[in-house]
């Protein structure tokens, strides 16, 4: 039997998996996008590249922690002050879902009007899926376990209860979207945003799925708070592909 959290011991100190994992997808992610923007032609100048990386770093934050707490509902509303939120859970979907709108508002600020995401899909799949390593290597206490079960797959990620591996479920769907996204952006003609919009609707719609495998509160409809935002963006990105491809096809 193996025990969570399973840590790390370098130069005499213990880092957690969790923030060693985060850290070194951050890092790779990082060094992946600088060989990118240099092997591509990037269509915003470095200024305001700097522009939407601030933007989207500060949405991600806000959107990683507000959403984080809003799983347990309970909790985000018994918050007293500002720096509770920042105290509170955090989650992935806000991130991105934060860092979206943070880009889209810092473009309008500074009068950006070309395509921002396509270059960062790839760099932040590999750093979501390194990062998903140390929440499988944490176990039940990273709170992104499964619940329990008899499927083969399942195991004891430290409370004594065979549970959902989602993480490694998470790492498995990432790398597969990897591979058919760039298969897509090779076999078909892309217009710029369009595969952000394919690797953010493809992931969103994962954890849709995925999440009614974990542990978190229902809040409406038998849905989490995670899985209603994730809804709420399927169905504005839904909007958008079927104006272009139904009704631009109609009138052409």
């Amino acid at each position: 039997m193996v025990d969570f959290p399973i840590n790390f011991f370098l130069f005499g100190y213990e880092f957690s998996s969790h923030l060693f994992f985060e850290l070194l997808g951050s890092f790779l992610g990082f060094q992946y996008y600088r060989y990118l923007r240099k092997k591509s032609k990037d269509s915003l100048s470095d200024v305001n590249r700097l522009y939407v990386i601030l933007g989207a770093t500060i949405g991600a934050l806000l959107g990683s922690r507000i959403l984080g707490s809003l799983v347990y509902p309970e909790i985000f509303f018994s918050f007293t002050s500002v720096f509770d939120l920042f105290l509170g859970g955090k989650t992935i979907v806000g991130g991105l879902i934060g860092g979206l709108i943070g880009v889209e508002i810092m473009k309008k600020i500074i009068g950006e009007k070309n395509s921002s995401g396509d270059l960062l899909v790839y760099p932040v799949l590999i750093a979501m899926m390194i990062g998903r390593i140390g929440c499988l290597l944490t176990g039940v206490y990273d709170n992104t376990v499964g619940v329990e079960t008899d499927f083969f797959l399942g195991f004891d990620q430290g409370d004594g209860l065979s549970r959902h591996p989602t993480s490694l479920y998470e790492i498995v769907f990432l790398a597969l979207l990897f591979f058919v996204l760039k298969n897509i952006e090779t076999s078909k003609k892309l217009l710029p945003g369009d595969l952000f919009k394919l690797f953010l609707s493809g992931y969103l719609l994962f954890r849709f799925c995925i999440d009614f495998l974990k542990p978190y509160p229902e809040v409406f409809l038998g849905l989490g708070s995670l899985q209603i935002a994730c809804l709420l963006v399927l169905l504005y990105y839904a909007k958008i592909f079927i104006q272009r491809f139904f009704f631009s096809s109609q009138h052409g």
